[in-house]
């Protein structure tokens, strides 16, 4: 039996449902996760597939150790061509939908075609249904979870839903489960919105397959053990993900006054020690998660009055805090909420907003663009009406829906987007966390903190098993080669799929792989695999247009601060890529892997294709 790769494939044009198997092969050289998604998506991702159109493949995958009570074990992957950069689109999400979805008999749920009016997808161990979502459109994904659940009687399914703005198309839609577990980037919730399809719910009772079942689940139970008393997992469970949020603003990685000051006064009011002091009143876990960095909050009067809610992560504070001057915790963490009932990426959201607030300061915007609002830093009022706008594609949130680039564009001003490839950065800055250069100029999916937390590194996470050193955060020379080797391991754990939180050895990550799927791998087999995904969607990029020159920092990134943690300093990002290019087997001048590395990476078959398409050229 097989262990990994039961695939269920839906054709929402035609409304044929079928089974299939994903070749061994296929598992056995990237796994499972956003690598695996590569490989499955590889034939179809072509220049002409339009990624709001039809012919865009939308794929769900979860991982091997998905679902299997491991250490923080309960993520998926959503990936198509993302229409916010025309690029690989990736996104990883947690909660219980992709334990729910293996549950149910499947590994993967491919999605293809358009449904001729809205519709939502029942997912059961019997089978799938095509079912009528006319009554949910409009309806916001909280909404959409329990009318679901009662429509196919079933209290315990997981639903996946998108908002207002995956209906509208947004290119940074977002699509949520659970407690508010989201798929944020890259805009799936828009491709999901193209296909007329408003949510997917799963639900199953089939154990999942293990090969060494005994031996698995005492290492499942040993390495909980372990994780539960590991420090990082205190400070997640406490503070949760904004735990850090006073180190980065010490250290002038966490951006403010949209990526151009330095210092600001107001981290200590908005950081998760803060939340946790004021308005935090329990936390959320993923799938058998012993970590449970969600927060639950309860605001109990005021105008952003409400009881155990979702409480914001890092970067939605980010976002809506330091990123506008706003100190307001209550205020952030309304905000927050609005875009998951919308469907927004949080993260894409407050960047556009940031760039817009930078461009009203200047006068490049006025009050008859906004439709009368005033864009003052620290003034958050306008956000909530913008929020709904940009859902909407409405008056200025027209604008704001074509995210940072596409704002920029219309009035003159792209070169200060804070963009790499059509995606808005995240809430790292590089001038503080000098490896977050890299990190964003390559990752597949443009500027991304999930491809490798590298700043993680250079705050003092070094990994002896994979052979990277405490590094100084503002060197430069030197760290292209760990950043490439953490690369390579966030890939691998994107594969198994295993959240970043969990501060799991990489050869106890190996040793649950090889019980799961009854391998016999060795560390530098995992990290061949996580090179090997890389490197795959590095060339689906350059095969969808991305170029050499795409590999850059916004210009605003690359422009001393005054003041705070990063004062003076700018990576020497040229001489980083050049580096790094060597490392990784790239022709400096185009900067793809060259015939020896896909020879010697495994994707040979990409050769082969390319040799077959010049002879059909030529003959």
């Amino acid at each position: 039996m097989e262990r990994f790769g039961r695939l269920l494939r839906v054709n929402l044009s035609t409304g044929h449902i079928a089974r299939e198997e994903i070749p061994a092969s296929w598992v056995e050289q990237f796994i499972g996760g956003s690598a695996l998604a590569a490989r499955l998506l590889w034939e179809r991702l072509r220049p002409e597939v339009d990624p709001l159109g039809p012919g865009n493949p939308l794929l769900f995958i979860a991982g091997p150790l998905t679902g299997t009570a491991g250490p923080a074990v309960g993520r998926f992957t959503v990936c198509a061509r993302s229409p916010a950069t025309g690029l690989w689109g990736e996104s990883n999400c947690g909660g219980f939908w992709g334990p729910e979805l293996r549950f149910a008999g499947y590994d993967a749920l491919l999605v293809e075609g358009r449904a001729p009016e809205p519709v939502y997808l029942w997912v059961h161990s019997e089978g799938a249904e095509i079912r009528s979502a006319s009554h949910l459109w409009g309806r916001d994904p909280y909404a959409v979870q329990a009318i679901v659940r009662e429509e196919v009687r079933d209290p315990l399914a997981r639903v996946a839903a998108i908002g207002l703005a995956g209906e509208n198309q947004v290119p940074f839609a977002l699509i949520l489960c659970d407690h508010g577990r989201v798929a944020g980037r890259t805009g799936m919730g828009a491709v999901m919105g193209s296909k007329n399809l408003k949510a997917i719910a799963v639900r199953g009772m089939q154990p999942i397959p293990l090969a060494r079942p005994e031996a698995f689940q005492t290492l499942r139970a040993q390495v909980n053990r372990a994780l539960r008393e590991d420090n990082l997992t205190r400070v997640f469970r406490e503070t949760g993900t904004a735990g850090a949020a006073e180190y980065f603003e010490l250290l002038g990685s966490m951006p403010k006054r949209y990526y151009g000051q330095g210092a600001w006064e107001g981290a200590s009011k908005v950081s998760g020690a803060a939340m946790a002091e004021t308005i935090l009143s329990g936390v959320s876990a993923c799938h058998a998660c012993v970590i449970a960095c969600g927060r639950v909050v309860t605001i109990p009067e005021g105008p952003y009055a409400r009881t155990k809610a979702k409480g914001p992560e890092y970067e939605t504070i980010a976002a809506f805090g330091p990123n506008l001057l706003n100190d307001d915790l209550q205020a952030i963490t309304h905000l927050g909420d609005l875009c998951d009932r919308y469907g927004l990426d949080s993260i894409s959201m407050g960047n556009v907003l940031g760039l817009a607030y930078l461009l009203f300061e200047r006068g490049q915007i006025t009050e008859r663009e906004t439709g009368g609002l005033i864009l003052r830093w620290g003034d958050v009022r306008p956000v909530e009406t913008l929020i709904a706008q940009t859902a909407r594609r409405e008056g200025f949130g027209a604008l704001l829906a074509q995210g940072a680039r596409g704002l920029g564009r219309a009035f003159g001003a792209e070169d200060l987007a804070v963009e790499v490839k059509g995606l808005e950065v995240p809430y790292h800055d590089p001038r503080g966390v000098a490896g977050m250069a890299l990190s964003y100029a390559t990752s597949p999916r443009g500027a991304c903190h999930n491809q490798s937390d590298f700043f993680m590194v250079e705050l003092g996470q070094s990994n002896e098993e994979l052979g990277i050193p405490y590094l100084d955060r503002h060197q430069s020379e030197g760290k292209a080669r760990y950043v490439a080797i953490h690369q390579d391991w966030r890939t691998a754990c994107n594969s198994l799929v295993l959240c970043y939180f969990a501060n799991v050895p990489p050869s106890t990550a190996l040793a649950l792989l090889n019980a799961a799927m009854g391998w016999d791998w060795d560390l530098a087999t995992l990290l061949q695999v996580g090179e090997r995904g890389w490197q795959l969607k590095r060339m689906i990029n350059s095969r969808l247009g991305a170029a050499r020159a795409d590999d850059r920092l916004p210009r605003r990134l690359l422009e001393p601060l005054a003041d705070g943690g990063a004062a003076g300093f700018v990576p020497d990002l040229e001489a980083m890529l050049r580096e790094y290019y060597e490392v990784r087997g790239w022709d400096l001048t185009t900067g793809l892997p060259t015939p020896e590395t896909l020879q010697r990476t495994g994707l040979a078959f990409i050769l082969e294709e390319g040799r077959s398409s010049l002879h059909r050229t030529t003959s």
